[in-house]
């Protein structure tokens, strides 16, 4: 028995050498060419990293990270501090709607209908409208409509609306990807549909909600000109939700259009690369922390 495995092994390291052999260029070419891409995209971050360090790193010092904001000290702690706020307060506004939308067209809605297909071209067409646009409808409808005026609230409204679409699509396709004899095991076993839901498929998807909030965040950090409209440029840590604010993107455009802090505005655009890895780092180890769990 044991001779005829040992005769089956060298047969099968013999076919696969010939198909090594006989690798079509074709497949090597594609290869080469996935690899360029990778090694192209690596390039570019590792190039824009380090010449945010190499601009910024210099400029950094405690001036910039003091509570009030001066001319003399141009602090950016305020900015952080909105950031932080504006991060939140679009999550809370908009996850809960993406994810729910995205677990009615999964799970509930009739395969094929025609609201889906509404709402899923609606939903394509948002996320490719322009952050100015969102910047003029949250001025017309929170600014002036709603009274609000320059605001973290109305900004906050305003970035939920645009990473809606985002984060709705993420979670659609991360729903998807649960393989439906999940779902079929656990009604067999006796559960509701609800309770499969938030107990079987949402636990599974968790790595691809994570990856479309990821996304949302990195849109909220880094957007300005939505914001100009919305939220206001105040220099100052808000005392309310009613209050003008800046985010760190907003900072670092009042700073280099005044042409008077170019160095402070590298400086800025340094503490914000290092916010938004320090968040990816973070999403992702809570993600690898739930694959885990699951595993």
């Amino acid at each position: 028995m044991t001779q005829i495995q040992t005769y089956e092994a060298e047969t099968v390291q013999e076919q696969m050498k010939s198909v090594r052999s006989r690798i079509d260029p074709v497949s090597l070419l594609l290869r080469a060419v996935v690899w360029l891409a990778a090694l192209t995209v690596a390039a570019i971050f590792v190039w824009l990293a380090g010449y945010i360090i190499i601009k910024g790193l210099p400029y950094l010092s405690p001036r910039l990270f003091e509570w009030e904001y001066s001319t003399e000290n141009v602090s950016m702690l305020p900015a952080i501090v909105v950031t932080v706020l504006m991060v939140i307060l679009a999550l809370l506004f908009a996850a809960p709607v993406g994810m729910g939308a995205a677990i009615y067209l999964v799970e509930y809605a009739r395969k094929g209908s025609r609201l889906v297909s509404l709402v899923r071209l609606t939903t394509e067409s948002l996320a490719g409208i322009p952050s100015i646009v969102y910047g003029l409808f949250g001025f017309l409808l929170f600014v002036v409509a709603c009274g609000m005026g320059f605001s973290i609230l109305g900004g906050a409204l305003t970035l939920a609306i645009m990473v809606l679409p985002l984060i709705m699509r993420t979670t659609e396709e991360a729903l998807k990807s649960v393989p439906d004899n999940w779902r079929e095991g656990s009604f067999a076993l006796g559960a509701g549909r609800l309770r499969t839901i938030f107990c079987v498929v949402l636990p599974a998807a968790v790595p691809g909600i994570l990856s479309g909030i990821i996304l949302s965040i990195g849109r909220i950090v880094g957007e300005s000109a939505a914001l100009l409209y919305t939220a206001g440029t105040v220099a100052a840590i808000p005392e309310s939700l009613f209050s003008s604010g800046r985010t760190l993107s907003v900072h670092m455009y009042a700073l280099l259009s005044e042409g008077l802090y170019v160095n402070e505005a590298h400086a800025t655009a340094l503490v914000l690369l290092i916010m938004v890895l320090l968040i990816n780092f973070a999403s992702g180890a809570i993600a690898a922390l739930f694959v885990r769990e699951r595993s």
